[in-house]
């Protein structure tokens, strides 16, 4: 895995980005045993110096290079200024990272990465390190995880977006951008619209006229036009949606990733994925549909039309 050699094989994996309390980590540990049922072999990678409880096995962890606490401690910085004294750590010490991972040539790999928003929207170091990788022929793609709460509050959805848009323009890796904890959705509150209109992110001028019934956003609407007009200008932000305890939607974001970074899976693997897709639902697994969370949504909204109607 020496950097500028063209004849090593190819890696591939996914970088798993998104802000605190997104479902990297459970991501991770979910996607780790999905994978390795199909026949992949597996290794997560801790680039995270804050998550001292990891869920999942990690071979790999960046707390054998530096720690968050002790630089808070030594340099005596704060949570987020310490976090990129450690990505700028590890930018600086490419030889331990590219020394560990040559233990395990031919895996899989999928890295947990920190959840500070700055270090994905403009600062440089997790920037400069994915493009390292890449130089030691790694395929990556990006899965960024976006909380679906967000979608039962429009402003914050706009918001989203931007953040969603201004990352992939930084990252410059193939992307995929997840709405996770889909299954909880109906524990944040009522969507304005159907799932279908927030991940593939239809015409967003329905969402600012839900926000002008809003009397501080109303202040703000010639502001939101213009973030709405930019997002729908790059059209490329959409999302793909995540229950991680439904194998059905694992597969999709697993698809979906694979096509971005270019990974194409044997015979062996596409048996092993058929077969865990027609298997019955064991003890270990607790699956529930996806796509039954949104069929239940529409069936409540219709259910309020009608009710709507009959009071008519």
């Amino acid at each position: 895995m020496s950097e500028g050699s063209k004849g090593s094989s190819l890696a591939f994996g996914q970088v798993v980005i998104g802000p605190p309390g997104s479902g990297k980590t459970t991501y991770c540990h979910g996607m780790q045993e999905f994978l390795g049922r199909v026949g992949r072999k597996v290794t997560v990678v801790n680039l995270d110096p804050a998550n001292e409880a990891l869920p999942y096995q990690c071979p790999l962890d960046i707390s054998e290079l530096i720690t968050l606490p002790d630089v808070m401690e030594s340099l005596k910085l704060g949570p987020n200024g310490g976090l990129i004294y450690c990505m700028e750590y590890l930018e600086a010490n490419f030889d331990w990272l590219q020394e560990k991972l040559a233990a395990f040539r031919g895996h899989y790999y999928l890295f947990d990465c920190p959840g500070q928003v700055e270090l994905y929207t403009h600062h440089s170091a997790l920037k400069n390190i994915f493009a390292q990788l890449a130089k030691w022929n790694f395929r990556l793609a990006a899965v960024h995880l976006v909380d679906s709460h967000y979608c039962t509050d429009p402003g914050k959805f706009i918001s989203v977006l931007c953040t969603s848009l201004s990352t992939m323009l930084h990252v410059e890796l193939p992307h995929v951008n997840v709405l996770s904890k889909v299954d909880l959705i109906e524990q944040y509150g009522k969507l304005a619209f159907n799932l279908d209109y927030y991940t593939e992110v239809l015409d967003l001028s329905y969402l600012l006229d839900h926000l002008a019934s809003d009397s501080f956003f109303r202040h703000y609407r010639r502001l939101n036009e213009r973030l709405v007009q930019l997002i729908e200008d790059y059209s490329l932000v959409s999302f793909v949606p995540l229950n991680v305890q439904d194998k059905e939607s694992m597969k999709q974001v697993m698809q979906a990733v694979d096509k971005a970074n270019g990974y194409s899976f044997g015979d062996q693997e596409h048996r092993s994925l058929e077969a865990l897709m027609s298997a019955a639902v064991g003890a270990d697994f607790h699956f529930t549909s996806t796509l039954a969370v949104q069929e239940k949504y529409v069936q409540s909204q219709d259910k309020a039309v009608e009710e709507e109607v009959m009071d008519l």
